[in-house]
């Protein structure tokens, strides 16, 4: 990592406070060259706090802007950080209509400004890539040009809720906590004065649980439908360049943006989690991210010719030894620990690619499985409760030894169809899909596959996967019961993915009708039947002559900003980021996550801030009905030197029985030792999918 010691502009930082046509301001953070003529804008509009939760990797990219001749902004949206207002969580919503008509309102302030060209490009990750993408949509006149990370356009989808008309059992009450503690962190008396604590009690005041409307919305209805960007792509105008990593689930929003945006598109999708590309974090390779941004930025803002167009349509990791030459041996990538994965980029000319096919295998004649009963024509998926405890996250977290483990004890739990050894090399890039003829006995259930590469001494590890409630069959916008016993042919589309097989490997797919904490048991137990004859998974795979004759694919080394001096002292509890444990008497799963959040970080201007982290999830086997998730967050905040000492803290806990969700909540905060506020929730929700 560079981080150069001068750039070709001097800066100045400021903070200030952008007007609202309301009346509300928002806190901001300015970056600028220190001199010169006018420069274009770039924003980072965020509900995460610019004054501690984001300063260190604010630090690392908005200076860096400032100094190549950009006015760098970071603003907090209304009602989070040191912003005035109240958020928009009561509504499950980071980015409403509100917060979007606000950053309309952002773009065209900056614009005004004598410092700016009159010219504006957004940019942000996770939340902020969605929210610049909807602000795109809504076509402010200044704004030019959007780089979107690890967004998301299907809120539904998309956004940690639901997969595939499936409920989430573990991000979906672990979001809805972290979401609520957030929003519930208060405003800091450094940069508000006197009235911080009457605009947190009014902020604390105003906060619902989000899980609430989460499920209360188990279909894709008009409430997530709502701002979705798959409603309409053609109303973004600015050229939008679309990043995202194989390792999170947003490589999918990547492909249908590149594939469907009518504005200039370009698509990246890397060996990452959910990060920026040149942090360091694993898995990787970094790349120079900030300086391929600045060509985009250069492009279109300022109107220099930076070739942006001349870069393939879609450039993407294929991970994996690079191709042989005939007869020579090829290894298998190495997987896990800290090492940078093997692979190479490539690139395509648009998406969907002609240069990917779909292929098909048949379950029953290229694919094949061990003990179906001799003149059964379906066979058997019902799977134990526990199977999903060992399949990781989604997302998965970002450090390589955290990311799924090879699931070998899952495949076990599993279905499993094998094809032969691989004579030849296959690789695939897209979305696999199974098309399957299923037998239900129950009106609902899951589906859920597994795409794995299966290694000669029997290892497996994990290609792909993909969810499908049988009730969402038809579509996630109504829910269709199962007619118990009928026979029905479905689809389940498995996630994005690069991958080479490599000769003398198998490709595995596996079934299963259970997948916890992953997804919400449902009360039916009796899983389904598959027709291997009248059942095919199909993948989309990539000619191994498609790179000849092409230019190779590089970037440059990653560099940022100096770094921030934030000092971190690690969490001292001795816990484990994850353990998994069985009671044999009373046959019960629980999986305790400690993700490491726990640490202390102390900041430049004073400030220390600690965070207390746990999930555990329980389920007893053969009981879908004993599921359980609870999570607990904590956030304090101090000032020594100013006697400032404030706690947030969440907990929320999500079980079921057989018509309804119960759904408990709680929120608590201190200021120093006495709890200032105070409220706790309970709702049943009735189960219309899950």
């Amino acid at each position: 990592m560079r981080h150069p010691s001068s750039l070709p502009h001097r800066t100045v930082r400021e903070d200030l406070r952008l007007p609202l046509a309301d009346g509300t301001t928002l806190a901001a953070r300015l970056w600028r060259p220190v001199s010169g003529p006018p420069v274009p804008a770039l924003l980072e509009y965020l509900p995460d706090r610019l004054s501690d939760w984001t300063a260190a990797r604010d630090a690392e990219r908005h200076p860096w802007y400032a100094g190549h001749g950009y006015a760098s902004v970071r603003v907090d949206l209304r009602g989070h950080g040191n912003s005035d207002g109240l958020p928009g969580e009561a509504h499950g919503e980071q980015y409403g209509e509100r917060e979007s008509a606000d950053g309309v309102e952002v773009v065209r302030w900056l614009a005004e400004q004598p410092w700016c060209s009159g010219r504006v490009g957004l940019f942000g990750i996770g939340p902020g890539a969605t929210g610049a993408l909807r602000i795109a949509a809504l076509a402010p006149e200044p704004l030019a040009a959007v780089v979107a990370v690890c967004p998301s356009d299907d809120r539904y989808g998309n956004e940690a809720s639901y997969l595939g008309g499936s409920v989430l059992g573990c991000d979906l009450p672990a979001g809805s906590a972290a979401r609520l503690a957030a929003a519930a962190r208060p405003p800091d008396p450094r940069y508000v004065g006197d009235d911080w604590r009457l605009m947190w009690l009014e902020r604390l005041g105003s906060l619902e649980p989000p899980v609430h409307t989460w499920l209360a919305h188990q279909s894709r209805d008009a409430y997530w439908r709502r701002g979705d960007l798959g409603e309409d792509y053609a109303a973004i105008r600015a050229a939008v360049l679309a990043v995202g990593g194989w390792a999170e689930p947003s490589r999918d929003c990547v492909l249908r943006l590149v594939e469907h945006l009518t504005a200039p598109v370009r698509g990246l999708i890397g060996p990452w989690a959910h990060q920026y590309p040149d942090r360091e974090r694993g898995p990787g390779p970094a790349i120079g991210f900030l300086q391929e941004t600045l060509r985009w930025w250069d492009q279109w803002l300022k109107g220099e010719e930076r070739g942006v167009l001349d870069e393939p349509g879609l450039r993407s990791w294929m991970p994996g030894p690079a191709p042989s030459p005939a007869g020579s041996p090829q290894r298998a990538a190495p997987t896990g620990g800290d090492a940078a994965p093997a692979g190479r980029w490539i690139g395509e000319d648009g998406w969907p690619s002609d240069d990917v096919r779909e292929i098909h295998y048949g379950l029953a004649d290229t694919l094949r499985t061990a003990g179906t009963p001799e003149g059964e024509r379906f066979v058997p998926v019902r799977t134990p409760q526990q199977t999903g405890v060992e399949a990781g996250r989604p997302p998965p977290p970002r450090r390589p030894r955290r990311l799924p483990p090879r699931p070998r004890a899952e495949d076990g739990r599993s279905v499993c169809f094998d094809s032969a050894p691989l004579a030849e090399r296959t690789e695939i890039l897209g979305r696999p899909s199974l098309v399957v003829r299923l037998r239900c006995a129950a009106d609902r259930g899951h589906l859920v596959v597994r795409l794995c590469d299966v290694a000669p001494d029997g290892s497996s590890a994990l290609v792909t996967r993909g969810v499908l409630s049988l009730a969402a069959r038809r579509g996630p916008e109504r829910m269709t019961p199962w007619e118990p016993g009928a026979v029905e042919d479905v689809e389940v589309e498995l996630a994005a993915i690069a991958h080479a097989f490599v000769p003398g490997h198998r490709i595995r797919l596996a079934l299963s009708s259970t997948y916890w904490p992953w997804l919400w048991p449902l009360p039916e137990t009796a899983g389904f039947g598959v027709d291997p004859g009248h059942s095919t998974l199909m993948l989309p795979v990539r000619h191994l002559a498609a790179d000849v004759g092409r230019a190779p694919i590089t970037f440059a080394e990653p560099e940022q900003g100096a770094p921030l001096e934030v000092h971190v002292a690690p969490r001292e509890d001795g816990r484990p980021e994850q353990q998994l444990t069985l009671d044999l008497g009373g046959g019960e799963w629980r999986l305790a996550v400690c993700p490491d959040r726990g640490a202390s970080r102390s900041y430049p201007d004073g400030l220390v801030t600690t965070e207390r982290l746990e999930e555990t999830y329980r389920i007893r086997r053969g009981d879908p009905l004993s599921a359980s998730a609870h999570c607990e967050r904590s956030v304090r905040l101090q000032r020594p030197d100013q006697g400032w000492d404030v706690t947030v803290t969440t907990g929320s806990e999500l079980g079921c029985d057989g018509s309804d969700f119960v759904a408990r909540d709680r929120l608590t905060a201190w200021e120093g030792g006495a709890v200032l506020f105070e409220r706790d929730w309970e709702r049943r929700i009735p189960r219309t999918t899950g």
